[in-house]
C-alpha cells in the first residue's frame, strides 16, 4: 500500500482548488510581457488597495518582528458590524473561517448542504472535515432555497449559502434568506458567505449581522479581498453568536492573520471614499461588459458581484484564444459549467481590451 493510500479516504476524494492563472505564469507560457497582460480571472479590485491601507502597511513593517495583536481590527469590525468583539473571528482570508466552521461542526457521519455551481471551497471544507456533501441542483444557476431546506437531513450540521454567489453572481433577496433561516432546524449552522456584499446595490442591502441575535445558528462571513483590494494579504472574518465564535476561536490557528494584513484591513475600514470609488467603477464596468457581451450575442447570468459569467460555447477554445492575446479570464468547467467563462470587471480600458480580444476569439 502506498503512502498516499494511508491518507484519509475523504481527503483523497477532494478535488484541489483551481485558482485563476497568475499573470507571471501566462508570461512564462506565452512569452508575453507582463505589462501587456490583463488579468480578469480572480475578482480582484482593479484599483488595487486603499491608499490608507497602503500607508498602514508601510508603517507596520517597523514592527514585523513582533507577533500579531488582533485587538484593533476585531474592535473595528465589531463596531462596524454592530456586534460585540467576542462575536468576531478573524481568518487568513474568508476561506480560513469557512474551513474553521467545517472543523467545528462537521465530521464523519455528518453532512453539509450546498448548491450546485456554488463556491468550490464549500466541498473542500466539508470533505476535509470528513463530512458528507449534499449537492442541491441549482435554480437558474443559483441557490434553490426550498430544495436546500428539503435536502436537510437529521445528520446535517451545516448549510453553505453564498450571496451573491460565486461564480454565477446570482443574488438572493434577503426576505427569502430570512424565511429560509426561519425554517431551518436550530441545530443546523447556516453560513452566509457575503464576500461580495459591498458590491450589492445599496437599496438591496440588509444588515444581516443584526440577524444573529434572532438566529444564533447564523454565521456571516466577509472578506477584505474584494472591494477592499487586499487579496494578497489574506484577511477575512466571521460574525457569529458569542457561543459559536468561541468554538471557532478555540481551533483557529494562533496569529492566523499577519501584522501587515491586520494594519491594512483596519485602515481599509476607515477609507469609505475608496470603497465608494470602487463600487462606482464596478457599476460602470458592469454596464460596459453587459452591453459589450450582449452586442456580441452572448448569454449572461445577471450578476450582483464584481464579475460577469457568460455562455461562451466552446469555452476551452475561446479561453485559449484569449490567453494567446494576453487576456486571462476564468474557465468554470469545474463548477459544472463547461460552456461558460467568468470575467472580472476591470477598469474601462481593461474591459475594452477583453471585449476586443473576445470578438477576435470567436
Amino acid at each position: 500500500m502506498s503512502l498516499a493510500e494511508q491518507a484519509l479516504s475523504y481527503v483523497r476524494a477532494i478535488s484541489p482548488y483551481q485558482p485563476g492563472k497568475p499573470i507571471t505564469e501566462l508570461a512564462r507560457e506565452m512569452g508575453i510581457p507582463v505589462d501587456r497582460i490583463v488579468k480578469l480571472a480572480s475578482n480582484e479590485n482593479p484599483l488595487g488597495m486603499s491608499p490608507k491601507a497602503k500607508r498602514a502597511v508601510e508603517a507596520a513593517i517597523a514592527g514585523i518582528e513582533r507577533y500579531p495583536d488582533q485587538f484593533e481590527l476585531i474592535a473595528k469590525v465589531a463596531e462596524r458590524a454592530g456586534v460585540a468583539p467576542n462575536q468576531v473571528v478573524l481568518g487568513n482570508g474568508s476561506n480560513d473561517v469557512l474551513d474553521i466552521v467545517a472543523r467545528v461542526f462537521l465530521a464523519p457521519g455528518r453532512s453539509a448542504v450546498f448548491a450546485q455551481h456554488a463556491f468550490a471551497v464549500y466541498p473542500i471544507a466539508t470533505l476535509s472535515a470528513g463530512g458528507e456533501l449534499i449537492c442541491v441542483p441549482a435554480k437558474d444557476y443559483g441557490h434553490d432555497l426550498a430544495a436546500m431546506r428539503a435536502a436537510i437531513r437529521p445528520d446535517t450540521r451545516v448549510v453553505w449559502i453564498a450571496n451573491p454567489n460565486n461564480p454565477t453572481g446570482n443574488f438572493l433577496p434577503y426576505p427569502e434568506v430570512r424565511a429560509f433561516l426561519d425554517s431551518v432546524p436550530k441545530d443546523v449552522v447556516v453560513v452566509l458567505d457575503e464576500a461580495y456584499n459591498e458590491y450589492i446595490a445599496p437599496e438591496a442591502r440588509v444588515d444581516t449581522a443584526s440577524w444573529i441575535a434572532d438566529f444564533p445558528n447564523l454565521v456571516v462571513c466577509r472578506t477584505f479581498s474584494k472591494i477592499y483590494g487586499l487579496a494578497g494579504l489574506r484577511v477575512g472574518y466571521a460574525l457569529a453568536s458569542a457561543e459559536v465564535a468561541d468554538l471557532m476561536n478555540r481551533i483557529r490557528q494562533p496569529f492566523n492573520v499577519n501584522n501587515l494584513a491586520l494594519a491594512a484591513a483596519a485602515a481599509a475600514l476607515d477609507d469609505d471614499e475608496f470603497v465608494a470609488e470602487s463600487y462606482e467603477l464596478n457599476r460602470r464596468g458592469m454596464a460596459q461588459l453587459v452591453e459589450g457581451l450582449a452586442g456580441l450575442g452572448y448569454e449572461i447570468i445577471p450578476s450582483s458581484g464584481n464579475f460577469v459569467t457568460f455562455r461562451a460555447g466552446d469555452a476551452a477554445a475561446i479561453n485559449q484564444k484569449l490567453l494567446q492575446q494576453g487576456v486571462i479570464v476564468r474557465p468554470i468547467g469545474g463548477y459544472g459549467l463547461p460552456e461558460w467563462l467568468r470575467v472580472t470587471i476591470g477598469t474601462a480600458t481593461e474591459n475594452a481590451r477583453f471585449l476586443e480580444a473576445l470578438a477576435k476569439a470567436r
